[in-house]
């Protein structure tokens, strides 16, 4: 750990905590040095994305249905602080794959965007970057991704993919480089950048209306202006028009794409079969790799808005679509459990659930709620001062190795290679923590909150020395939309096809 410190990864929360591992080792008196080479096991890490604390019955939810996670948790050690380093997709993310705060990465931003809004933006997870799959790849692991990415795709050129999981680490990629977002269903009103999108419609309508105004006055011999005018007057907005239109108008066409490895394999995504690919691709993997040892990483898309959610689980939960898709979620996990079972991998695989960060409080569809629990915990996604928007499930089971039933209370982190679990020492969690936040602490309340107040600056002011300026991935010249970095099947702009049951994608007929 000694050199990943000095490179700025994440320690654990608490001071007494070491990697899962290690405790793994200090639970059963078998921690020798070569034991860890002895055996290797295969890894299976799955994230939902968007899942509140607060929607798993293993974490006390009453009327939602997840029997899988909770046989999980059942059959393996259960967390109870644990932490996303963000409350944010794509930094939360960034955190995880490299047990580095996203801001030393450049993926992190304390004003204007906080993730990547386009696959066609140059902004995403630096190439000098070690995540956990480039580690795990050179020891001879099979490395895969299935699932969501969120780490940008190219830097220069439509091909180069720099940011792409492959140049990362992983072997294998399926899934949507991007993420969910409302553009990605045709009957959802659009999502990214939509005030801005509002604000160039309305200029654009504006000046549209005095270009016609004055048209008219000329019509009318109200105002002398030449027809080259006008006509020029057209022709600015015509292209200032075109110049967001053509990023803005085809959101769903640039953004919502599925990729086999760096192949775009559909574009637009069909989000009605995209649960089924992504379990049919997560199966083949685990059955292609059972002699091992493997990492898969399955990035859920679940339960991110638009909620997409199959038939046989529409209207069957108490908690309207969203609950619908986190019991499809669920159903998912029960499946890829099963394939572990099926090809005779339980034993020897070390299996993990979370979320990259707490429920989306504020998807609403009017009245209808469209984001997570965070049970008791005020705040939710992008409120990164509350303890809802980074407050997350934390699973893990190896049969065998780790004990069932075990619930872990210490402070643990996304930034964890494998999820820290480490309890030394026998220290207790202080019983009269405010985990809901609702008291708010002042000078008046406690003695010592200056003193406190003047240590911490002190630890921030010495802990921004350690840092290094870095490339920001979200300044506007990375965050725009690049028409000549834009992922295409087939001639662009035209770019469409479709996966047929083969795997092989289609181009459709014109």
């Amino acid at each position: 750990m000694g050199s990943a410190a000095r490179r700025g990864r994440a320690a654990p929360a608490a001071r007494d905590c070491l990697p899962v591992l290690l405790l793994f080792c200090l639970l059963l008196r078998t921690c020798e040095p070569k034991a860890a080479n002895a055996f290797r096991p295969n890894i299976l890490l799955i994230m939902a994305d968007d899942l509140g604390i607060g929607d798993l019955g293993c974490y006390g939810n009453k009327t939602l249905r997840t029997p899988n996670i909770d046989q999980l948790a059942e059959e393996g050690v259960r967390l109870t602080q644990h932490l996303a380093a963000a409350p944010l997709c794509t930094p939360s993310r960034a955190a995880f794959l490299t047990g580095r705060h996203s801001f030393r990465s450049g993926m992190e931003a304390s004003n204007g965007y906080r993730a990547l809004q386009w696959n066609a933006g140059s902004g995403g997870l630096p190439e000098n970057e070690t995540t956990f799959a480039r580690i795990l790849q050179q020891r001879g692991y099979a490395t895969g991704l299935i699932g969501k990415w969120h780490q940008g795709v190219n830097c220069a050129s439509r091909a180069d993919h720099c940011h792409h999981p492959l140049n990362h680490g992983f072997d294998y990629f399926y899934g949507m480089p991007f993420t969910l977002t409302n553009d990605c269903d045709p009957g959802r009103p659009p999502e990214v950048d939509a005030s801005l999108r509002a604000q160039l419609w309305v200029y654009t309508q504006c000046l549209a209306l005095g270009i016609l105004t004055v048209a008219a006055g000329k019509t009318c011999g109200l105002i002398s202006v030449s027809r080259t005018a006008v006509a020029g007057m057209a022709g600015l907005l015509f292209l200032f028009f075109i110049s967001w239109y053509a990023s803005f108008g085809f959101v769903r066409r640039w953004n919502c794409i599925l990729m086999r490895n760096h192949d775009v394999t559909e574009q637009p995504m069909v989000l009605e079969n995209t649960a089924s690919l992504m379990l049919k691709e997560a199966v083949s993997y685990i059955e292609r790799h059972k002699h091992g040892p493997f990492l898969l990483f399955l990035s859920l898309l679940h339960v991110h808005i638009p909620l997409v959610t199959t038939r046989a689980f529409l209207g069957k939960s108490q908690h309207g679509l969203y609950g619908d898709n986190v019991e499809e979620m669920d159903w998912l996990v029960g499946k890829i459990l099963n394939a572990i079972e099926d090809n005779g991998l339980k034993n020897s695989t070390f299996t993990y659930f979370t979320s990259d960060h707490g429920g989306h409080l504020e998807a609403r569809d009017g009245h209808s709620q469209l984001g997570g629990w965070n049970g008791i915990y005020k705040g939710g996604k992008g409120m990164g001062g509350w303890e809802g928007g980074i407050r997350v499930p934390g699973i893990f089971r190896w049969p065998g190795v780790l004990p069932a039933g075990r619930v872990i209370d210490e402070p643990t982190s996304l930034m964890d290679v494998f999820p820290t679990v480490v309890q030394l020492a026998g220290c207790e969690v202080p019983q009269d923590r405010d985990p809901s936040e609702a008291r708010p602490l002042t000078p008046d309340s406690e003695p010592l909150y200056h003193a406190v107040m003047a240590r911490v600056g002190a630890a921030v002011s010495e802990h921004r020395q350690t840092l290094r300026p870095v490339p920001q991935q979200f300044s506007m010249s990375n965050i725009v939309w690049k028409p000549w970095l834009q992922p295409c099947c087939g001639n662009f702009p035209f770019c469409s096809c479709r996966e047929d049951g083969d795997g092989i994608p289609r181009m459709p007929a014109l």
